[in-house]
């Protein structure tokens, strides 16, 4: 596959639906999101800065990873994490066999912390159940995060509130940059 000039080729999971797990979704709704290759991310990529070097790049629910691959080869310190322990997995397994060095957490958004230069978020918004823990977490992660959304019915709602907190400023199609504002 090739995302913004750069080739990658990817080990991905054929079928996702194949990932479905009843048990994980009775405990805290867990769906295999992770394991699809989402449009999102793929436009996040093109509206990413060709140069990162030196800067420190999160990728909360990072899912096959894209975004934080590609971050890594333009030269950040990448933290890539997804609440899958499968996601991670085949993160690092995808990075290790393009010689890209990142690291790669088993994290929940909902209390993960850190202090970063730029957090990268694509398509994040399919529940309502995550706008208020990503209202919550981005400002205090990084003072701009590239947000891609395809236009998810929740996305609305979670633009209302960043702007209270951002300036949020539409990119790309679909990626929105969100800066803290300095108050």
């Amino acid at each position: 596959m090739s995302v913004a000039e750069v080739t990658l080729s990817l080990l991905r999971p054929a079928d996702p639906d194949e990932l479905l797990d009843e048990e994980a979704f009775k405990n805290d709704e867990f769906l295999p999101y992770w394991a699809q290759l989402w449009p999102s991310a793929l436009e996040l990529c093109e509206a990413m800065p060709t140069s990162l070097a030196g800067l420190r790049v999160v990728e909360p629910g990072c899912g096959l990873g894209i975004p934080s691959l590609l971050a890594a080869r333009r030269g950040a310190q990448v933290t890539a994490t997804d609440w899958a322990p499968d996601a991670i997995d085949l993160l690092v397994t995808n990075a290790r066999r393009k010689d890209i060095e990142l690291d790669a957490v088993v994290a929940d958004w909902r209390s993960f912390t850190g202090t970063y230069d730029l957090a990268l978020a694509a398509d994040v918004l399919y529940e309502e159940r995550n706008i208020a823990p990503l209202l919550a977490l981005l400002p205090e992660l990084a003072p701009t995060t590239l947000l891609a959304d395809p236009g998810r019915p929740h996305a609305k709602l979670f633009y209302a509130s960043a702007d209270r907190h951002w300036t949020v400023t539409p990119v790309a199609q679909r990626v929105t940059q969100l800066q803290r504002r300095v108050e």
